[in-house]
């Protein structure tokens, strides 16, 4: 059965009683089959995220304990903190991982807020992806009262709970849940306590934006005329440009500045189509997919951005950091720093990671960890509070912790070297690939800055770096599919039953056997292109490297080759051999034809180098 994995983010108004945020931790550990990845709790937000993933049912289950137990233990009457919130589980949305869809997740909001409405008697409202109507999408505008004005707010029929009765919850509030996609809450830091030069910034970032002005006299932008539509001049808040019309001027801010005007008017309360003369004119903020507010925090000292970024492909953390800093610097301000809340995605903090290096004009093609490191020095994330990438990244790629790979170099070769008959010849061809590749992506990183080859170079140490992550860990999964197959071997056939069986695990046991050492294979072939590469367009100083790139390389493909062949012998689905055999043959005339040019244009190399000229 595929793999089905939840994940889920509720948000408790609680941030300072320890107890009470272990009392709700323990309730959600307590359901078999969940995980709890994450607790941040902020005193000054007086808010805990919590995280935590499992299948769909058994993250159901631990939603509603959570909720409940919140109910339980936390009083809405008594609460105070910076973070806008609506109840004691203000918010807890579902996000798919492996093998559900926001749908899937959608239905989960939809189960958990029946529940919560008919057994705990809460006031339950849907958003985002489960929203029951699309003006409640916007978790901004479903909040908005907050719990103060939660008693009033439940009898407008407009605000009907969508579960639950429709009557104030003094104690516990409300609970808002839903199915959205991967957010990263994300503060930016400055060097200053003024919450309003945070929320400056903020209302520049967020694509909520803000009301616009004109005749600025400070970069800060509370001076200048407030501007409002009239009939025959509707100012546009990006630019100086007046339309005679909403329709001209949703034209305008289309084509000249990117963005729905209607859009922007609806995030802000305004629905175009009652008319807008007389209301406020608003500016866009730069990002999509950004809500952003100002706040203080005491513990810190300092003002914050506090960042919700809803789709980080589309609105990446480093991108707003980096307009933050840009926009602080023209206030005369400093960003010190930045902060992830909860987790983040492995590809978010990667890409940024790339991205400084690339600005430091370093390749962005290094092990994964120094891409990370780097991620974390260049936003500042260790600013305010430690940053443990193992506890704070999702998504980290797999690295031998234990196992072969884990051993030093010495104990591996003696482990090699014992009377068993694993690790054997396909778990050293991963290895020799993965020498090679590391060697192809050193030759490459040393000469960026080549002219005319930086393209070339960068695109060698991206392959390398690709093949060497993927033969590291074919290593033990050589020496791993052996063991299974050996394994298949002691099965009992005291009976016809049991020699099927037992056959039957033989062969795919073999073909797991085939399939490891082929995929080292076509790793060590990219390993090849990448060391020839490196080599034709590195420095003639590092020639020799890459030429030991382009063996080793040849070496782990061969041996690989070799492994997939011992194994096909028993294989019995006639099919599946004959299929191996010639991908096995194809590949292998290649891989000899690009190692023989490879070493011809080496030694040829070298041969001109003690010749006195130029390779």
């Amino acid at each position: 059965m595929a793999l089905r994995v939840v994940e889920c983010v509720p948000n408790f108004s609680e941030g300072r009683d320890l107890a009470r945020i272990k009392a709700i931790t323990d309730a959600i550990e307590a359901v078999p089959g969940v995980k709890l990845l994450d607790v941040d709790p902020g005193a000054d937000t007086n808010r805990t995220v919590v995280t935590f993933v499992g299948d769909p049912d058994s993250v159901a289950e631990a939603a509603f304990q959570a909720v409940r137990t919140a109910a339980q233990v936390l009083d809405m009457t008594s609460h105070h903190g910076a973070h806008p919130r609506m109840g004691a589980t203000d918010v807890c949305p579902f996000v798919p991982v492996e093998g559900v869809s926001l749908d899937d997740c959608a239905e989960l909001a939809r189960r958990l807020g029946r529940r919560v409405g008919e057994e705990l008697g809460l006031p339950v409202y849907l958003y985002e992806h489960a929203a029951s109507r699309p003006e409640r999408r916007n978790l901004a505008a479903v909040r908005q009262g907050e719990y103060e004005g939660l008693a009033e707010k439940v009898k407008d029929p407009r605000w009907a709970p969508d579960f639950g009765p429709a009557a104030f919850h003094a104690r516990a509030g409300a609970l808002i849940t839903g199915a959205r996609e991967f957010l990263i809450a994300y503060n930016i830091t400055l060097n200053s306590r003024d919450k309003a030069h945070a929320t400056d910034i903020a209302f520049e970032l967020r694509e909520k934006g803000r009301v616009a002005r004109r005749g600025q006299t400070s970069p800060f932008y509370g001076s200048g005329r407030e501007l409002r539509y009239a009939e025959g001049c509707f100012p546009c808040g990006n630019c100086g440009h007046d339309a005679a019309d909403l329709e001209a001027l949703e034209a305008h801010c289309r084509e000249e500045h990117g963005y729905d005007l209607r859009r922007l008017l609806a995030l802000n309360g305004i629905d175009a189509g009652e008319g807008v003369a007389g209301r406020q004119a608003y500016r866009a903020g730069l990002f999509p997919h950004c809500k952003a507010i100002g706040w203080y925090v005491d513990s810190y000292k300092r003002a914050q951005l506090s960042i919700n970024l809803t789709d980080y492909k589309a609105t990446a953390p480093h991108t707003v950091l980096e307009a933050a800093r840009g926009l602080a610097r023209e206030r005369g301000l400093v960003v010190t720093g930045s902060e992830i809340v909860g987790l983040v995605p492995f590809q978010a903090l990667y890409q940024a990671g790339q991205f400084y290096l690339r600005r430091q004009l370093k390749s962005p093609f290094v092990p994964v960890p120094d891409v990370l490191e780097c991620a974390v020095f260049s936003m500042g994330l260790a600013d305010v509070a430690p940053f443990d990438p193992v506890k704070k990244v999702l998504g980290l790629p797999r690295v031998p912790s234990k196992g072969l790979m884990a051993m030093v170099c010495a104990d591996f070769v003696d482990e090699v070297s014992r009377d068993t008959p694993a690790p054997g010849g396909g778990s050293i061809a991963a290895l020799s690939g993965a020498l090679g590749a590391a060697l192809a992506a050193m030759v490459a990183n040393l000469a960026l800055g080549r002219k005319g080859d930086e393209d070339r170079l960068l695109a060698a140490a991206e392959t390398a770096q690709r093949a060497k992550d993927r033969l590291v860990l074919a290593v033990d999964e050589d020496t791993s599919a052996f063991n299974a197959y050996m394994e298949a071997r002691r099965l009992p056939q005291g009976t016809p039953g049991e020699k099927a069986g037992r056959e039957a695990a033989m062969q795919q046991g073999l073909k797991a056997a085939v399939a490891v050492p082929w995929s080292t294979a076509q790793a060590c072939f990219e390993v090849l292109a990448a060391a020839d590469l490196a080599m034709r367009h590195g420095n003639p100083a590092s020639i020799t490297d890459a030429m030991q790139g382009v063996q080793m390389g040849f070496a782990g493909l061969r041996g690989g080759i070799w492994n997939v062949m011992i194994n096909l012998k028993d294989i019995t689905d006639g099919a599946f051999r004959a299929e191996m055999q010639a991908n096995c043959a194809e590949l292998l005339a290649r891989a000899r034809a690009l190692a023989e040019s490879a070493t011809a244009y080496g030694d040829a190399a070298l041969e001109k180098l003690h010749a006195g000229g130029k390779p």
